[in-house]
Formats: C-alpha cells, structure tokens, sequence
C-alpha cells in the first residue's frame, strides 16, 4: 500500500494562507474610513411611532362594575 506522500504539504498551507492574507488586505484597503469622525446628535434622531402621532381612546375592563 503506497504512503501518503506529506512533502509539499507545508509549502501548500503556507502558500495559502499567504493568499488569503494578501486577499483580505487588498478588500480591506477599497474601504474609505471618515477623516474626522462626528458625533451625531441624539435630539435629530427621534422618530415619531404611528401610536405616538394620534389618540387612541383607552377602553374600561369589561368586568368593571356599572356605575
């Protein structure tokens, strides 16, 4: 039964993860980042909800007492 031959298995692996590096660096690189971060103000940000815009009548229990 032939062995397994495990010689270029190194060189394989290191090639490889070489390429995935270089890969991930080239994809990193096409972002472009702010050159000076702001900060967003948190006053703009508020959002009105459907249930916040109108009235909504507010019903009794049906097992309250009659008065």
């Amino acid at each position: 039964m032939p062995q397994l031959d495990t010689s270029t298995w190194s060189i394989t692996i290191l090639s490889m993860v070489l390429t995935l590096f270089i890969a991930l660096q080239l994809k990193v690189s096409k972002y472009k980042y702010p050159e000076t971060p702001e900060l967003k103000s948190l006053s703009s940000s508020k959002k009105l909800v459907p249930w916040e815009e109108k009235w909504t009548k507010v019903y009794l229990p049906l097992l309250s007492p009659q008065r």
